[in-house]
């Protein structure tokens, strides 16, 4: 999809559709009205009739038969200057009514939002549309993709055309991040192994010179000890992978910024088998490590001078004679001992060892993402992302990259006082600290991993996907992870 950016005269820009606000009196901003001239007063007409709702991000597409644009779909932008939250939902309203389209144009640029100036509105503008323009179509017999191919981006004057296409570029790269995301996490678990997965990254490497990928396998897994990753993995055909991807745009002595994402691409629970209800889902417990895809697919269309390692830590939990019991112990690459109460836990027995090996990296901040626990959906719902980190700057500058995309998260308590809960008779911690406060003492088993850095845990198990008639993956993180990539 080509996205672009242009100080435009609405009443010369030609168009399959001009996408134009109303205000809650039903008054045009001034691209409108030249636009409405060039109809020859037909949008003022139509609008007379009240047939566009008064709801915030209501619509209603008009076909023209005078005047540059095919079509016109006004957006109902209320009154007054709009708040962050309300932009982007004209943003996502006007872009799911336009992706059956060749091209739009939007004009929304032009209203006045709190905090916030147009360069950030082109980028939730370009984001919305690059989100709406996904379609699965992998699996699908006879599918075709959404057709808009176009969308730019009204400059409201020649002095904010800079910051304006600078704001498209980082919607754009957002949401191609979020779709490889989307994609990599909708893939059924017979396609998207952890094999699969080692393909995707060597061909990233492929294409992008900035971008290195180098693979832990089984063997050389073995001979680091990391008997944590490898007791996942023992109860499946599928080989496990740790796979490296490394993007190199800054210095060579600058400190990168290292990303894990857990990439259990199919979670039965093991042993400890999850009930069959809705277990088609647990294809969706890689997105962590989709994720981190998504951030390497985005650096590479947008090529910002920072360094960031991508770490996925690719298995399949299922269950078979060789899967890990409960009660097993096993050593992680950390030397510390791990006793394993429940398999169906297996997501921080991969990222203890993942985060161990992140240390030969020298990082900078370390932030694993994980789809880690129904207590974290339970917690927080499917709004917000939880977060624990062991550093207040870096939680503060993550929470605020959330607020700027929308893609929110939320603090978490990582306190002392819950430690105790891993405490186990027959090694150094347990991996499940009891039902109460499932998500933080997740987090505590972490943080045991952690401590040589600076670190961020996400548990996107709510906002990772959608269930329902809407099932789908979301792309969360990525806008969060770009944000904070680009302005910590």
């Amino acid at each position: 999809m080509q996205f672009s950016a242009k100080v435009s005269e609405a009443s010369k820009q030609r168009t399959a559709c001009a996408i134009i606000p109303v205000d809650a009196k039903s008054r045009l901003t001034a691209s409108g009205k030249a636009l409405d001239e060039a109809c020859g007063g037909a949008i003022g007409k139509l609008l007379k009739r009240n047939d566009l709702g008064s709801k915030l991000g209501a619509t209603q597409l008009l076909s023209m038969t005078e005047g540059p644009a095919e079509r016109v779909l006004l957006v109902r932008s209320g009154e007054g200057v709009l708040s962050q939250a309300d932009f982007r939902k004209l943003a996502g309203a006007s872009a799911q009514a336009v992706k059956g389209y060749k091209d739009a144009f939007s004009y929304l640029t032009e209203l006045e939002v709190a905090d916030a100036d147009s360069a950030w509105q082109a980028q939730q503008l370009a984001l919305a549309a690059g989100l709406a323009c996904y379609k699965f179509t992998r699996c699908l017999s006879d599918a075709k993709p959404n057709p808009l191919a176009k969308f730019q981006v009204h400059a409201p004057e020649k002095k904010q055309l800079s910051a304006v296409k600078k704001g498209v570029a980082m919607g754009a790269a957002q949401a191609t991040g979020s779709n490889v995301a989307r994609e990599l996490g909708n893939l059924p678990g017979n396609i998207c192994t952890p094999t699969y997965l080692v393909g995707q990254a060597k061909e990233l490497a492929k294409k992008h010179a900035k971008i290195t990928t180098s693979v832990v396998d089984a063997k050389k897994m073995q001979s680091l000890g990391m008997g944590a990753f490898m007791s996942v993995a023992k109860g499946s055909d599928e080989p496990p992978a740790l796979i490296a991807m490394q993007y190199k745009g800054g210095k060579a002595n600058q400190k990168p910024v290292v990303l894990v994402g857990k990439g259990i691409t199919f979670d039965t629970g093991g042993i400890s088998l999850k009930p069959g209800q809705a277990m088609n889902e647990m294809k969706f417990d890689m997105c962590g490590a989709a994720s981190v895809f998504g951030v390497m697919a985005a650096l590479a269309e947008l090529e910002p001078a920072i360094n960031v390692v991508c770490l996925v830590a690719a298995a399949e939990n299922m269950p078979s004679g060789r899967a890990s019991k409960p009660g097993d112990v096993v050593t992680s690459m950390s030397g510390k001992t791990i006793e394993i109460l429940n398999t169906d836990a297996e997501g921080r027995l991969v990222l203890c060892d993942a985060l161990t090996y992140a240390a030969k990296f020298k990082p900078e901040v370390v932030i694993d993402v994980a789809t880690l626990t129904g207590a974290c959906v339970i917690a927080l719902g499917n709004h917000a992302t939880g977060l624990y980190a062991n550093e207040d700057e870096l939680a503060q500058s993550l929470i605020a990259a959330g607020e700027r995309t929308g893609d929110r998260a939320w603090r978490m308590p990582l306190w002392d006082e819950y430690q105790p809960m891993l405490d186990s008779n027959f090694a150094d911690m347990q991996n499940i600290g009891g039902r109460e406060a499932g998500s933080v003492t997740a987090a505590c088993f972490l943080s045991r991993f952690a401590e040589d850095y600076t670190w961020a845990h996400l548990d996107i198990a709510g906002s990772a996907w959608n269930s329902g008639g809407n099932k789908g993956a979301t792309g969360r993180p990525v806008p969060l992870l770009m944000e904070y990539l680009l302005n910590k």
